[in-house]
């Protein structure tokens, strides 16, 4: 019999996906937040003018997803990211599931690599999720209008659109990393909620460390900081330094964070599940 490919394995993980009710918990999240967000906007007639594009959320409905991209990095979407990555292996653990999915004739480094894209994608779809329905909600509320940068120049309403989609696809490093995280967790704690509430205290601890007098000098190497790289795209002309380095320090976290992971997983002893 003909060993499952690794495209099989991802399937049969995104199947699973598919009929788990933390998947549409998240995704729940990921539309509702955004939904009443742009709600309040519609009946507010303030903003949170502190942060950068709060002032112009009533003036183009551009500017509402990128003021979720600020506040959904505090909990919002590394709890989404969490809620699957964090749960993918250990829920094996508990079920005692993961010895009959290895007598399919399916490596352990098959399984470690489906679940780890399984969860990179579900991560993706969630920022994009997101991000569309922000857009689509806040043109509905405060129309498709030109936008300003950063440096004060106005771009196109379409142009901003590109902005838009370019700074969820810069956002989605930093996700990636968090994912990777929760993944270490998963294997490691082999318990869903230890992998979920141990993520979330990471990524706020992080946070933490950013505001503690005399640690100022590690905020740009800081997991956390990297969730306000795409500001950079948002400058005329764009300013690619957050960029290239929040590529390399989520890598910095996201690499050696997996690589553990699928050492511990090749290394589980599944005898007794």
């Amino acid at each position: 019999m003909k060993s499952p490919s690794t495209a099989t394995v991802y399937r049969w993980e995104l199947r699973k996906l598919r009929s788990q009710k933390r998947t549409y918990l998240g995704l729940g999240a990921a539309t509702v937040v955004p939904l009443i967000f742009a709600v309040a906007v519609a009946l507010q007639p303030g903003g949170p003018r502190d942060v950068p594009f709060g002032r112009y959320i009533h003036d183009t409905g551009l500017a509402i997803p990128l003021v979720l991209l600020l506040f959904g990095s505090i909990w919002l979407f590394p709890l989404i990211t969490a809620l699957v990555a964090g749960d993918i292996f250990a829920t094996e653990d508990q079920n005692g599931t993961l010895k009959t999915i290895l007598t399919r004739s399916v490596s352990r480094a098959q399984i470690f690599t489906a679940k780890t894209l399984a969860a990179f994608t579900y991560g993706a779809f969630a920022i994009l999720l997101t991000g569309s329905v922000a857009t689509v909600a806040g043109v509905i509320v405060s129309g498709f209008n030109p936008i300003p940068t950063l440096t004060g120049t106005t771009v196109s309403a379409t142009e901003g659109l590109g902005l838009v989609a370019a700074s969820l696809a810069v956002y989605l490093m930093p996700i990636l990393a968090i994912a990777c995280i929760a993944l270490l967790f998963s294997t490691a704690f082999k318990n869903s909620a230890g992998a979920v509430v141990g993520t979330l205290m990471f990524s706020l601890l992080l946070q933490l460390l950013t505001i503690i007098p005399g640690l100022g000098g590690l905020k740009p190497y800081m997991l956390s900081t990297q969730f306000n790289a795409w500001q950079g795209l948002l400058r005329t002309p764009a300013d690619w330094e957050p960029i290239i380095r929040a590529a390399w320090v989520c890598s910095a976290y996201a690499i050696p964070a997996l690589l553990v992971a699928l050492v511990i997983f090749l290394r589980r002893d599944v005898a007794g599940g």
